[in-house]
């Protein structure tokens, strides 16, 4: 079985950190979470040219690439973090999130203070951490 893998941005201004925000209804059941953006790697594409398309599909901004921060690796999947920087655009929703955004099927951009990061349900704790550190000692 071939993993998926994938490529997500870490973008922090201004102590915040860029996340989507989800709400999915599934059978009747909520969950609420925040992610990373990003998404699977296309054929030929290398993950940097990965994490710079998935970003601008999902929020029409154009990125630059300060540092790759690791990967993180399963049974299913391999993920690779990148700590990033906005250097055209302003985020908003858009390709596949916008046109799936649905009450069952909810995203929203949401910057959230980096202190605040341990009190939400946000996968890759680790790897913000390691990314907050990274910013503080630029």
């Amino acid at each position: 079985m071939n993993k998926r893998i994938s490529s997500r941005a870490i973008i922090i201004e201004n102590n915040k950190l860029l996340t989507f925000f989800r709400r999915k209804n599934k059978d009747g059941k909520i969950k609420e979470y925040y992610s990373l953006p990003g998404g699977g790697q296309e054929k030929g594409e290398t993950l940097e040219e990965n994490v710079i398309r998935e970003l601008k599909e999902e929020f029409n901004v154009d990125i630059k690439i300060i540092d790759y921060l690791g990967k993180k690796e399963s049974d299913n999947y391999i993920e690779h973090f990148f700590y990033c920087t906005i250097i055209n655009g302003i985020p908003k929703l858009s390709g596949e999130e916008l046109e799936r955004n649905c009450q069952d099927n909810y995203y929203e951009l949401r910057y959230i203070d980096i202190n605040e990061i341990d009190k939400i349900d946000i996968f890759h704790k680790d790897m913000i951490n390691k990314a907050v550190t990274y910013a503080k000692e630029k």
